[in-house]
């Protein structure tokens, strides 16, 4: 098939946002029966299905959001994921919030929230209900300290993320779709604040609409689109703060120990929920018992056939540099990759968690992960037009866990505003409407 010259839509990126989107507006062309057909969509990536933030994500799935705007449109991205759990390789095993005194109150205000939009899940409370509930109902060995409060989503989990990549790929080629791979966008051609065509490393393709889900490649699009690097936003105290950095990226930090993933199973021999503690209590070292910090930390983790091994990672730190070469990605990069003060934290704070896991520092996987992040001023998404046909999915590394946004990004380019994505609009941030922070040590809660 020859390279095209022109396409009504066409989608940069083939991660979760991409595909996801490609599907759902397949989907609704054909039952809609104007503003076009299946055939109608190309789905362009640099790469392959995958290539980026996308496929090395630890797949985690869950609503422990303190904002009520992203507890609600991951509870619609859970719908989806359980609409096809076993072609996605979704596993609702659930998810556990395991939290300090510090953090009581906020995990409390996400609990009410849930039992408000019907998310199934429990709330412990106390440090010796915490700890009598951990050890009677999921894990025999549970040694954590300073535990005052638990947030048990019965919903959630995690995916397997290449299976659940090529499935919607598969969907959306069985509905017409055609994916491009091996395309790199170089630029934009525009005229009177539209995308007339998209430039190529392959040629010009010119379009009617163009949407963006490139998720650590955010900036280089905004970049291209000649949008702003610098934005003024309005607090939520009614103050000015000029001149705000658009963009930030957090280096994101992952691994697996490399033990049997059965060792990871709950008391009844079964896969837990995936388990998020954060925690004030001293961390010491596994290895030497030295100070590793009294500070807060927090650490995810879960037992994962896929990694072969117990899967997770710890808190995010700022990439503090002018200039942030995203290219090579993820473990080809020379520069954003873990190194051996994650995996002495992370095997220590496992074994702070679980005795299983006190001798077993040796067994961390010293082979390449990790990766870095775009993340927007207030590291909530953005999801809006911006110039009159150029729709951006701008998750701010939200991405892999909302399925559901490229169902709703399709219905707004046929011109049905969605509830869900209006309190992600980038006008937010001069209208003052930020999203709430919550007392969490990642910028992602």
């Amino acid at each position: 098939m020859s390279f095209p010259t022109k396409y009504k839509y066409i989608i940069v990126g083939a991660g979760i946002h991409g595909l996801s989107t490609a599907y759902h507006l397949a989907v609704a062309l054909k039952n809609k029966g104007t503003a076009g057909s299946p055939q109608d969509i190309l789905v362009i990536d640099k790469g392959a299905i995958g290539a980026g933030a996308s496929g090395i994500a630890c797949g985690v799935i869950r609503n422990n959001y303190y904002q009520p705007a992203m507890q609600e449109l991951m509870a619609h991205s859970v719908r989806l994921w359980e609409e096809d759990a076993e072609g996605y390789g979704y596993y609702p095993v659930g998810y556990m919030q395991i939290s300090p005194e510090s953090m009581h109150a906020d995990v409390a205000e996400i609990f009410a929230r849930q039992q408000n939009i019907g998310y199934e899940s429990a709330f412990v409370e106390g440090e010796k209900e915490c700890l009598k509930y951990m050890k009677e109902k999921i894990f025999h060995d549970w040694q954590a300290k300073n535990i005052t409060s638990i947030l048990h989503e019965k919903n959630g989990g995690y995916a397997h993320n290449t299976r659940s990549l090529y499935r919607l790929a598969d969907k959306a080629e069985a509905e017409g779709v055609r994916i491009l791979t091996g395309v790199k966008v170089t630029g934009f051609k525009t005229s009177k604040n539209a995308v007339t065509a998209v430039e190529t490393s392959r040629g010009d393709i010119e379009c009617d609409w163009v949407i963006i889900g490139a998720g650590p490649w955010a900036k280089s699009f905004w970049d291209m689109l000649g949008l702003p690097n610098k934005i003024d936003i309005k607090g939520r105290d009614g103050k000015i703060h000029k001149g705000v950095k658009m963009w930030t990226y957090w280096c994101l930090e992952e691994g697996t120990l490399g033990v049997p993933t059965e060792l990871g199973m709950n008391n009844a021999g079964k896969m837990p929920p995936v388990i998020h503690v954060d925690s004030d209590a001293p961390l010491y070292s596994s290895e030497d018992g030295s100070l590793i910090t009294d500070k807060l930390w927090g650490i995810y983790y879960k037992p994962d056939f896929h990694f072969k091994g117990i899967q997770g990672g710890s808190m995010p730190y700022i990439v503090d540099r002018e200039e942030v070469a995203v290219d090579p990605y993820g473990i080809d990069s020379p520069d954003f990759i873990v190194g051996p003060e994650f995996a002495h934290m992370w095997t220590s704070a496992l074994a702070h968690c679980q005795k299983r896991y006190e001798d077993k520092y040796h067994l961390f996987r010293n082979e390449p992960s990790g990766g870095i992040g775009a993340f927007t001023p207030d590291n909530f998404p953005i999801f809006d037009t911006m110039k009159q046909n150029c729709y951006m999915i701008l998750d701010s590394n939200h991405g892999y866990k909302m399925i559901g946004v490229g169902q709703l990004v399709a219905k707004e380019i046929l011109g049905e505003e969605q509830a869900l994505l209006k309190l992600f609009r980038f006008d937010r941030y001069a209208r003052g409407e930020l999203h709430p922070v919550s007392s969490s040590p990642f910028p992602w809660s």
